[in-house]
């Protein structure tokens, strides 16, 4: 019986413990710091608070989610950078009302695009040098109603996908 639960007891501290370790499982192991730089708003359209927001929620994510510190230093191990390049709202569903009457958005889509360099400054490898990208990242919500009232949710939903599928990019290879 003591067997039995020792090797479950085994078995559980290695299945918990390698779910932890995949989430780092791709970020090499000299890089230790981070420096995100402010994200600018140059969208043509622009939010008041959504660079500071997405900057913020982009390091967040990094330090909750990695090993990695954020440091605010020309000498981190590696950099990323960018602008919000898109933020649009677009009517997805078209209603007609009556005749001689132009047709109403039943729905809008509010589609934010930001633009990331991420720079392995210390690579030593090729392989460490592929991590390096530039890439656009776009994520969208749709939603019925007046956008004042549900703008800054609309902001936080798109933010939190587009900085998951940045992070997904730098440090998971997906």
């Amino acid at each position: 019986m003591k067997r039995i639960f020792g090797v479950i007891i085994c078995s559980l501290s290695l299945l918990l413990s390698s779910c932890y370790t995949l989430r780092n499982a791709s970020i090499p192991a000299d890089m230790k710091t981070l420096d995100v730089q402010f994200f600018e708003n140059n969208s043509p359209l622009v939010v008041a608070n959504l660079s500071q927001n997405f900057t913020e929620g982009l390091k967040t994510r990094i330090r909750n989610q990695s090993r990695l510190s954020i440091s605010r230093n020309a000498e981190a191990d590696a950099t990323m950078s960018g602008s919000i390049i898109g933020y649009t709202i677009a009517p997805v569903s078209i209603q007609a009302v009556a005749n001689n009457v132009a047709p109403i958005a039943d729905a809008n889509r509010l589609t934010i695009t930001v633009r990331v360099k991420f720079v392995f400054n210390s690579a030593k490898t090729p392989a460490d040098k592929k991590l390096n990208f530039d890439q656009t990242f776009t994520n969208y919500q749709d939603y019925k109603g007046d956008i004042g009232a549900q703008e800054q949710n609309l902001i936080k939903t798109i933010t939190d996908k587009i900085t998951e599928d940045i992070f997904n990019k730098a440090f998971s290879n997906w």
